[in-house]
């Protein structure tokens, strides 16, 4: 029966979100390991789509943030103000209290923006003069970004990276698909026709079973011997942390889980090392413009060469 909700959850963004069937079903992937998704692309490819279509189809909360050079943490997190009435301060919650936040060019706002988000994506609680208020659960960070355009940004550190669970490129869509977005646009945004298939309580125990699932001891040193190899690598010079080992052993988890097992096979792993690793890992003398590709090559040779567990 949970297999069934996550298949129509998949559906069902994908009726709205035409030919992208691996970036939806890896952002779902990301949603029910409780992780975040960082989309890096140029305009006008669905990001901003996917991420509605996410939200409408859980029957979440969803709030999308244009981040700006101008914005201020207060903006993102909330702030308390003054009652005249009865003398005291009240706090007034920010756009971060929602179910699916849409963080819209994230690499437009100023470093101080940015680690505002931290502690949110990583305890699902923010702290404001010295209070800490609890956020919504469940709670998705979608962050986009374009790669090619890099006037007035602020790349995002690494510590800021970590957070999201993947990194994930939307794409050019095939041409009989981009037909039918085409027709499918004649009568308006299909986005806004979704209903939800789920509510938050399903979202919630969904990502329970996923920590349930089953992961032999020889795969998660096929993990660890994977992750260890980019710390001594000679074109790296920042290899995967723990919590990218971790974050790969739970990203395994809910794509096994969304196949319909109750146990991760090798290919789980090699299906989702490259989204949840490449945005790890530092190149040694590569432009920005190329990191993440050549990250990816890096990566895929790596898998080549450790051996997969019988």
């Amino acid at each position: 029966m949970s297999h069934e909700v996550v298949r129509r959850i998949v559906a069902n963004v994908e009726s709205a979100v035409l030919g992208k069937h691996q970036t939806v079903k890896l952002s779902v992937v990301a949603l029910l390991a409780g992780g975040h998704v960082l989309l890096e692309d140029a305009p006008g490819l669905g990001k901003t789509s996917l991420a509605r279509a996410l939200a409408k189809t859980l029957g979440c909360g969803f709030v999308r943030m244009q981040f700006t050079p101008d914005l201020l943490p207060s903006d993102i997190l909330g702030a308390s103000v003054y009652k005249p009435a009865t003398g005291e301060f009240e706090f007034r919650r920010g756009p971060i209290f929602t179910n699916v936040l849409l963080a819209d060019e994230i690499n437009r706002t100023t470093p101080r923006n940015q680690s505002a988000l931290l502690e949110a994506m990583s305890e699902r609680q923010v702290s404001v003069e010295g209070v800490t208020h609890l956020l919504s659960s469940p709670f998705l960070v979608i962050a986009t970004q374009n790669p090619f355009e890099f006037e007035g940004t602020y790349p995002l550190p690494e510590n800021q990276l970590d957070r999201f669970m993947m990194c994930l490129s939307v794409g050019y869509p095939d041409r009989k698909s981009e037909m039918e977005i085409l027709l499918k646009h004649r009568d308006g945004q299909p986005v806004d026709s979704l209903t939800a298939v789920t509510n938050s309580e399903q979202v919630l125990d969904l990502q329970k079973q996923v920590q349930a699932i089953k992961v032999d001891k020889s795969l998660a040193e096929y993990m660890l011997e994977l992750t260890t190899r980019t710390r001594s690598h000679s074109e790296l010079t920042l290899g995967v942390s723990t919590r990218g080992v971790l974050t790969l052993y739970r990203a395994a988890q809910a794509l096994a889980f969304l196949e319909g097992r109750s146990y991760v096979i090798p290919d789980d792993i090699k299906e989702v090392a490259l989204p949840v690793l490449a945005h790890r890992v530092v190149c040694r003398g590569v432009l920005r413009e190329g990191h993440r590709q050549r990250a990816s090559q890096v990566l895929k040779t790596l898998l080549d060469s450790v051996a997969v567990p019988s």
